[in-house]
């Protein structure tokens, strides 16, 4: 009966213990054959560092296509947690015409947090209450009685 007991209370704790394990998550760009660090200045053009590494996950929105970046993270959840993220990765490729100008990486402690406003933009008009909106439609609208009250509709005879 013991040994019964201390075997169950084993796996009772082993499966608790797997429980506590995070669930990992990696999203963005994965590289596979070649890190965008790799990418050589002043040789390599925007054809080789497409070629090599393949379509960037964004470009400049101020600049043209002048500037490539190459983003990816790793987010660890627990259970009922929200995600956190753990390792972030950001390359940015800056060109200067066709060739390479610059190459730098940016990772997790380089982002800043930024405060969203919450504060919300009236809408205009009234606000209708639940039996407002149900019966608002109700006795505005007239059938017809006659046929010269609607031309082009036949009554069933």
């Amino acid at each position: 009966m013991y040994r019964i007991l201390t075997a169950s209370a084993l796996g009772a704790l082993a499966l608790t213990a797997a429980a506590c394990a995070p669930v990992i998550g990696s999203h963005g760009y994965q590289a596979l054959e070649a890190a965008p660090a790799d990418v050589a200045i002043g040789t390599d053009t925007k054809t080789t560092v497409r070629d090599r590494l393949g379509t960037p996950s964004a470009t400049s929105l101020f600049e043209g296509e002048d500037i490539w970046y190459y983003i990816s993270q790793t987010t660890e959840k627990y259970t009922f947690n929200l995600p956190q993220v753990s390792q972030r990765s950001v390359t940015e490729i800056v060109f200067e015409g066709d060739k390479v100008a610059s190459v730098r990486t940016l990772g997790l402690e380089d982002g800043r947090d930024v405060a969203m406003n919450r504060n919300e933009t009236p809408t205009r008009g009234r606000q209708l209450t639940i039996l407002e909106q149900l019966l608002g439609n109700v006795g505005r609208g007239q059938l017809p009685r006659t046929d010269e009250d609607a031309p082009g509709q036949r009554r069933p005879d």
